[in-house]
């Protein structure tokens, strides 16, 4: 995993969905302020709900505190436009099916479900500074307090 202070390479391109609407961008256009990158692995799953449930309660918060909110998965834009309506986020959903944030932040990792072992992003989150430098990293986000555990960090980072 990439460390604190480090620059990732921001030259790869998403798909998100903001407000409703779909648009392909550079991840470098999404940091024209500071943002909070938290990633989980598939909308209408639990624990991912909690995570990003978490993050639509206080995004309003994190928006006048001056960063831009983007949670990231390997879903697709009609699934994220769907699961934006359905759970009330206003934040950006991008979609990565590819895994390029998680190669950018060198962040891929083993895992095993139902007795199957694969390779996918970790669960983390990450504050990252317009030029692409790394401010601070979730290794293991809580999903029941994610926007808690990022709202200490935002904190930090300002005091």
């Amino acid at each position: 995993m990439i460390s604190k202070g480090k620059k990732i390479d921001t030259d790869f391109s998403l798909t998100v969905v903001e407000n409703g609407e779909q648009k392909d961008v550079q991840f470098s256009e999404l940091l024209d302020r500071p943002a909070i990158v938290s990633v989980y692995m598939k909308n209408n799953t639990s624990s991912c709900d909690k995570q990003n449930e978490s993050l639509a309660e206080e995004a309003e918060w994190f928006n006048k505190k001056g960063y831009n909110l983007i949670a990231i998965s390997k879903d697709g834009y009609r699934s994220h436009k769907n699961y934006a309506k359905k759970k009330g986020i206003n934040y950006i959903l991008a979609s990565d099916p590819d895994y390029k944030f998680a190669e950018a932040t060198d962040s891929i990792v083993e895992k095993n479900m139902f007795g199957n072992t694969f390779e996918a992003p970790s669960r983390s989150a990450y504050v990252i500074d317009t030029d692409g430098t790394v401010l601070e990293i979730i290794e293991k986000v809580n999903t029941k307090a994610h926007a808690e555990e990022l709202k200490e960090l935002v904190e930090s980072l300002q005091n």
